[in-house]
């Protein structure tokens, strides 16, 4: 983790450093003078070298200090503790929603055996697949928020159940784009399942279809399902980030948006490196539950 982590660091700081725009005249505008700009850099750090400033950036990551943000002229860390919970709330809701969508429809074609299921389930996720994150967006909002006014059209809300509620429509957005290939990776490892030996031997035992589908295919085929879904955590991240700028809610996402368009280049590498983590993180969650579902794998072999 620490390398990928470090290289992600690297690579967002001096990507940063290639694009065009300096951020003093940005915050200062047309009325920024040439003296301005440059005293403003100076008590920014950025007139000192490019290695002296990476060097400085390293060392505030290992000690939690992201520095400054230009624009909000606060921490860094402040920003985060403001804007992050709300994006972990709308992937987490998302991650729900997938659940929810994929694991019915695969195990309706995987127990059915059905050319009709199978190709109703076909259409859908080749259909979804093929949308973007941000037009499912739109069409949920005019037809399920504007339309029949079930949900707002937008923002956050200020209580816990407001903040579940203006979820619903974001978090079902994110989830259709990973639900495709969660439905189409499930249906596999369920057939596979089920036309193993020991299907066939619980069969002839006396156990009725569904009981051995449930206890013995459905288990077998949630292996890969875990491996699937800590794979599409980084379409997750993607999504959830392009969704909040559609419904208006105040996540990195539409902070990450704002930042980038001022060349705030502290908020834009910490939300970078906050990214990687979260992504590194589910990827060794993912193989630490894969360990435990999964009795051939063991952590120490």
């Amino acid at each position: 983790m620490i390398p990928i982590v470090l290289g992600v660091a690297t690579l967002s700081f001096f990507l940063m450093k290639l694009a065009p725009g300096d951020p003093a005249a940005a915050y200062l505008g047309d009325k920024g003078t040439p003296e301005a700009v440059a005293a403003l850099r100076h008590a920014w750090g950025l007139d000192q070298p490019v290695i002296v400033q990476y060097f400085r950036f390293l060392g505030g990551l290992v000690t939690g200090d992201f520095g400054q943000s230009f624009v909000f002229q606060t921490s860094v860390l402040e920003l985060l503790k403001l804007r992050l919970p709300a994006t972990l709330m709308l992937m987490l809701v998302a991650l729900i929603f997938a659940v929810l969508v994929s694991v019915p429809l695969a195990m309706w074609v995987s127990m059915t055996r059905n050319a009709i299921a199978e190709t109703i389930v076909r259409v859908f996720t080749a259909t979804v697949q093929g949308m973007p994150t941000f037009f499912v967006g739109t069409l949920l909002v005019l037809v399920l928020a504007l339309h029949w006014g079930w949900f707002p059209v937008g923002g956050y809300g200020s209580t816990f159940g407001e903040h579940l509620r203006s979820l619903v429509l974001p978090g079902f957005a994110v989830a259709l784009s990973i639900s495709p290939i969660l439905i189409r990776s499930l249906i596999a490892a369920l057939n596979q399942s089920f036309d193993a030996e020991y299907m066939n031997f619980a069969l002839s035992k006396g156990l009725s279809r569904r009981r051995s589908f449930t206890h013995y295919a459905f288990r077998n085929a949630g292996i890969a399902g875990v491996s699937i879904l800590g794979i599409q955590v980084g379409h997750l991240v993607g999504g959830a980030l392009i969704v909040e700028n559609v419904f208006a809610i105040p996540g990195v996402g539409s902070l990450l948006m704002q930042t980038v368009i001022a060349r705030d280049y502290n908020v834009v590498q910490a939300l970078t490196v906050i990214f990687g983590v979260m992504v590194v993180a589910v990827y060794l969650l993912t193989d630490i539950v894969y360990s435990a579902v999964d009795p051939r794998v063991r952590l120490g072999r």
